[in-house]
């Protein structure tokens, strides 16, 4: 065999014996089936939230925010579907500070955001002027806690409330410390904002047409902490009863200072003081102060609504936590029957809704209020404001008396 024939032998050897060294073809795997399609992903819906969150009332204005979170947290577990899509909503939260010019900031910071509705302002001062931003962007907006009566007469659609007005909460006080206290001298004191001054207003007014002598106002200011000097000026004329009007933050040092003072008339207040932190500001002062709410107290909101919120943020509701949570849903439930989330196109449905909430069965008027609202009349003992009576319909009622009236699967009687 030649050289070159026997490296050609070799060079073929070689090959053969790499080829059977070598590994097995594997059988080709089938396809793998094709992967199910992925959910469509559910569409944002924004609602908006504004109230204090910092300051001296910030703890009221936090209890707001968590009723309209409950609401938003409670919608979303419920897998709602909207025009065939899945709706997410998302509470957007804003911080208006109790001050107008902060209020029409983040009003029109919302608008920007596109949400489809807001849920506030706490404060009538903040909520009025922020209205008018929502009604030229076409928003509904509904307040659980403003009850300036001017808030709803400006003629604007998309405007509501669910508590009662100053001039039904103001009257309603009045007559509670008229029939009670008899007074025959009563000094008014306001904190000089838009809640404040027209709440004291209408309570002046009520004290006046009952024949009883009111002193000439006097006014601190939403941040007042000493009030010596209008307490040493109205001391000296001896009224039976005073009437502030204004939040617990500035009316808890006021009371104190006042028995510091000895002055010893019956102190009465509105709704933004009608909290048990007075008893905090004032100490044993608060005790037998008497005040009012724009709408049944806490303790008669539906237990469905009161156990699910001490479940979600370990705390006891403060005050309008019930009426924003069922603000939010009743701008959810609109939602879901016009089949939109278009402000255009729900807001109608919202204007003539029914809708049974957590502080009882809510429908609104043409302009926008709560048809037959309950006031709340209640007195400070131990510490804690408690309920004398719900008034519905011109109709003093007590708290038992009222459940029976109002029982229903949410609330039983």
């Amino acid at each position: 065999m030649s050289k070159s024939a026997k490296v050609l032998s070799l060079s073929v050897a070689a090959a053969v014996l790499m080829m059977g060294c070598g590994k097995k073809e594997e059988a080709p795997k089938p396809a793998a089936a094709p992967a199910a399609p992925a959910a469509p992903a559910a569409a944002v819906v924004k609602l908006g939230h504004v109230g204090p969150l910092t300051g001296g009332i910030a703890h009221l204005g936090k209890d707001n925010e968590n009723g309209a979170r409950l609401a938003v947290e409670e919608a979303n577990a419920a897998g709602i579907k909207i025009g065939g899509n899945a709706i997410k909503f998302e509470l957007v939260a804003e911080d208006d500070q109790a001050d107008p010019k902060v209020g029409n900031t983040v009003a029109q910071k919302l608008v920007d955001a596109k949400v489809v509705g807001v849920v506030g302002h706490l404060n009538s001062g903040t909520t009025i002027p922020a209205s008018a931003i929502y009604n030229q962007a076409g928003l509904p907006m509904i307040s659980g806690s403003a009850t300036n009566p001017a808030l709803t007469e400006q003629g604007f659609k998309g405007v509501f409330r669910v508590v009662a007005r100053d001039d039904q909460q103001g009257p309603a006080v009045a007559n509670y410390l008229i029939a009670n206290a008899k007074p025959k001298v009563a000094a008014v004191i306001d904190d000089a904002t838009a809640y404040g001054e027209g709440l004291a207003n209408e309570v002046e007014k009520a004290l006046k047409a009952a024949g009883v002598k009111v002193l000439p106002r006097e006014k601190g200011t939403d941040k007042t902490a000493d009030w010596k000097a209008v307490l040493t000026k109205i001391k000296g004329k001896k009224p039976d009863a005073v009437f502030y009007g204004g939040m617990d933050a500035t009316g808890g040092p006021l009371l104190k200072q006042a028995r510091e003072l000895k002055i010893g008339a019956v102190f009465a207040y509105g709704d933004g003081a009608c909290t048990d932190k007075m008893a905090e500001l004032a100490g044993d002062a608060a005790e037998g102060m008497v005040c009012s709410q724009a709408g049944i107290p806490v303790q008669a909101a539906g237990k469905k609504f009161l156990d699910a919120y001490k479940a979600k943020f370990n705390i006891e509701p403060i005050l309008y936590s019930p009426f924003t949570y069922d603000a939010a849903w009743l701008m959810i439930e609109a939602m879901k029957k016009a089949d939109s989330t278009d402000p255009a196109k729900y807001l109608p449905v919202l204007a003539t809704n029914k809708h049974k909430g957590s502080s009882g069965d809510i429908e609104f008027d043409e302009k926008g209020d709560r048809k037959d609202a309950e006031i709340t009349i209640f007195s400070m003992k131990g510490g804690k404001v408690a309920p004398l009576a719900i008034i519905k319909g011109g109709k003093a009622l007590t708290l038992d008396e009222y459940a029976k009236l109002s029982c229903s699967p949410d609330a039983p009687c």
